[in-house]
């Protein structure tokens, strides 16, 4: 990466934007990126909607958390490498400190008033959502054939089911896309701007194949519960597609049948994680506090928590440096067509399922929701001011 240095206030703003919503980023990874998009492309204008729709896209296809995937590439785009570095911090730390706090025993998240803001906050991620199908509907849907390759995205994803539907979703329209969407080459289409030279993306590369083949070997042959540990963190990192929940059979499968982690206190920290904010992938962080042996604590929490996220990083440095010269070609423009399309209709799928069906149980809900889309859409409020509103709602519907 390029070390150029940036003024100190740019790396602040990042830093600022992104602490603001790993504090209230509730719904999970597509409900961030609906957080993302009403923050970065309506408000700050950062990017267009399209440059917005192509990252997405990128990091869907990357194994690892993709809403962390996409929070990393806007403040590396904002302010280089430590503007990337304090968007990754301030929008993991929130749910990781809190769900440390939980682990160690905290009753952070008890009480009826806690309970009713939490409900609150679950339902304005489908204010939110709503709000980033629409906008993006509109703008990367505008004819028949985009609306018919998002239509289909939405059956796809309904018929195959977790991230594989998402994957064949978004694979299937971008080849959807080099058929229906043919046209001269757009040659206003601007580069996105990532510091990151081709020699330190084959680096990374090259670092992560060494971790994924190395670190098991080292588990192996030493008898260091530390390197057994780094390893199952990063194994489970490098190797889930889609993020969030599709990563807890791995971490089961690494600490609760090892015999690091009791089934009970698993299921527990799982459940705590549903009503923090920001990525799901921070319930690392709770299991490495309660991993028995050591090491444990804040050491196997900061440990946990690192491991899990290195790989995606890595696989998404590794291929930023070559995103925009792909993103030129006019045979790839006419695949980020269908792709963006799919995107949209894959959002539009989220939207139903998971998050209106876990969210949406009566008519105070559905009001409280549509509320905080009008508060979006018509008032034109900021993404942090429709929460705290929705939020104060959830304490007053709540039974």
């Amino acid at each position: 990466m390029t070390t150029a240095a940036l003024p100190i206030e740019r790396i602040k703003e990042v830093f600022t934007a992104f602490l603001l919503l790993g504090l209230t980023s509730f719904g999970g990874p597509i409900a961030h990126l609906g957080y993302f998009r009403t923050e970065f492309v309506e408000r700050r204008r950062w990017l267009s909607e399209k440059d917005y729709a192509d990252l997405v896209a990128l990091c869907q296809f990357l194994p690892g958390p993709a809403s962390s995937q996409v929070g990393f590439s806007l403040g590396l785009m904002r302010a280089g490498p430590w503007g990337a570095a304090m968007a990754w911090l301030a929008f993991t730390l929130p749910s990781a400190i809190v769900l440390v706090l939980f682990a160690l025993g905290a009753a952070v998240l008890e009480g009826p008033v806690g309970s009713g803001i939490i409900h609150g906050l679950k339902v304005v991620a489908v204010a939110i959502v709503a709000h980033a199908v629409w906008g993006m509907a509109r703008n990367l849907c505008p004819d028949r054939k985009r609306a018919s390759i998002a239509l289909a995205a939405v059956f796809i994803v309904i018929l195959v089911s977790g991230p594989l539907g998402q994957v064949a979703a978004i694979v299937a329209g971008a080849l959807a896309g080099m058929v229906l969407c043919r046209a001269q080459a757009d040659k206003a289409i601007s580069d996105m701007h990532f510091p990151v030279t081709r020699r330190a993306g084959m680096t990374a590369l090259a670092v992560f194949v060494t971790l994924l083949a190395v670190l098991p070997l080292l588990a192996l042959i030493t008898p260091s519960q530390t390197l057994a540990m780094l390893d199952a963190f990063y194994q489970a990192g490098a190797l889930v597609f889609g993020g969030g929940h599709v990563v807890l059979p791995l971490l089961e499968a690494e600490v609760v049948q090892s015999g690091w982690v009791t089934p009970d206190d698993f299921l527990a920290g799982y459940g705590a994680a549903q009503a923090v904010p920001g990525p799901l992938f921070t319930f690392a962080a709770y299991l490495g506090t309660v991993l028995e042996p050591a090491p444990n604590g804040l050491i196997g929490a900061a440990l946990a928590l690192v491991m899990i996220f290195i790989p995606g990083l890595l696989l998404l440095v590794g291929g930023l440096p070559f995103w925009n010269t792909f993103r030129q070609w006019s045979s790839a423009q006419s695949l980020m067509r269908g792709a963006n399309a799919a995107v949209v209709g894959i959002l539009g799928a989220a939207l139903y399922q998971p998050v209106w069906t876990s969210t949406i149980l009566g008519p105070e809900e559905f009001a409280l929701a549509l509320t905080g889309f009008l508060l979006l859409i018509v008032w034109k409020l900021p993404a942090w001011a429709v929460v705290a509103i929705v939020a104060c709602g959830g304490v007053l519907i709540a039974p």
